[in-house]
Formats: structure tokens, sequence, C-alpha cells
């Protein structure tokens, strides 16, 4: 398996700020990471590649994802909804390395409290015969998500600002049991740092 991380990190981040003055990913944790960082430095815990999706004009999040080793890629259509990032990094996914990637692990950048051990596990299942992978616990369903080749033509079909839970709902998705309350931790407001 040819697993390929995927930060998605192209929202605008309205709910935080309105106004757009302040990028919410690049807002340091009490630890002074910039939410972004923490969140990709997890994920290159690993995978060794991680593509980065950011949008045009970013403010500074695309130079802080390369500085830790990331493949940034800038979705020009990234306004116009999750799906069109997410389809954006797996196109770029199938031609970055030499034998492209054949899965992928999908976070993301306002997440970074997710521990590595739930990726691993994710990616286990992945190997192990699951087409999607998801973390659960307690009963509730988190992120991030995995997904298998078997998905690609979904994955590369996807639309709007619903990312791929159309292709969640509609597909069997291994849930992998986890004990990491980072899985439904995101940043969405300042009180959430």
């Amino acid at each position: 398996m040819n697993a390929a991380g995927i930060l998605l990190a192209a929202g605008r981040g309205r709910r935080f700020d309105p106004q757009g003055a302040r990028n919410k990913l690049l807002q340091p944790l009490a630890n002074g990471d910039p939410v972004v960082v923490a969140s990709a430095r997890h994920l290159l815990a690993v995978l060794p590649q991680v593509i980065a999706v950011v949008p045009p004009a970013d403010g500074g999040v695309a130079d802080a994802l390369r500085a830790l080793g990331c493949e940034v890629t800038v979705c020009d259509a990234a306004d116009s909804g999750m799906a069109a990032s997410l389809v954006h990094a797996v196109r770029h996914s199938l031609h970055w390395s030499p034998n492209g990637a054949d899965a992928w692990l999908v976070a993301l950048g306002d997440m970074p409290y997710v521990e590595p051990g739930t990726m691993r596990a994710l990616l286990e299942a992945l190997a192990g015969g699951a087409g999607i992978a998801a973390p659960v616990m307690e009963g509730r369903r988190g992120n991030p998500v995995a997904f298998g080749l078997v998905h690609l033509p979904a994955l590369l079909a996807l639309q709007g600002d619903a990312g791929a839970r159309g292709l969640l709902k509609s597909s069997h998705v291994t849930e992998v049991e986890v004990t990491d309350p980072g899985i439904f931790r995101d940043i969405d407001t300042p009180a959430d740092l």
C-alpha cells in the first residue's frame, strides 16, 4: 500500500474570524505551535508523504507547511467547498510519487489534537482490507478518515461543501475503536484554542 497523507488546509475559517483578519490555522496553541503545524506534525509522524492543500493567498500557511516537509498544492477552487480541495489533493497524489498513491489518509488542518496512533490504526485497517476506515470513540465517529483505492472514482467525483460525507453514508465504513478525544476536537472559534 502506497498511502499518502492529505491535509486539508484550504478553508477560510469564517466562524473563527468573520472579517478574515486572523487565519485560525496560524493561531498558536498552548504549546506555541500554530494549529496547522501541530496537525501536520501528527500526520507526518505516520506518513512521510503529506500533501497539504491551501487556498490562494493563504497568509503564510503554505510556508509553514513547506518548512515541515509537506508537499503544498494550491487549490484555486477551494472556496467552492471542501470537495474541491479533496479532489485536488487526490489528483495531485496520483502523480506526485513515482508509483502514485493508492490509499489516502485525509486529515483536517484545524484538528491538531488527533493522536498519531489513531492515524496508524486507520492505515492498519486499510492494509487489512477495509475500503474506508474511520475512528470511533464511545459510539461516535470522528476524523480523520482513510480511503482505499477502491474508492478512487468516487473520491474524484466529489462536489460541494460536504466533502466525502456522502461517500461515508453510502459505503461500508470500517469503524476503528480508539480512545482519542482529538478525533472530535477542531478549532472553529477562538475559545477552541
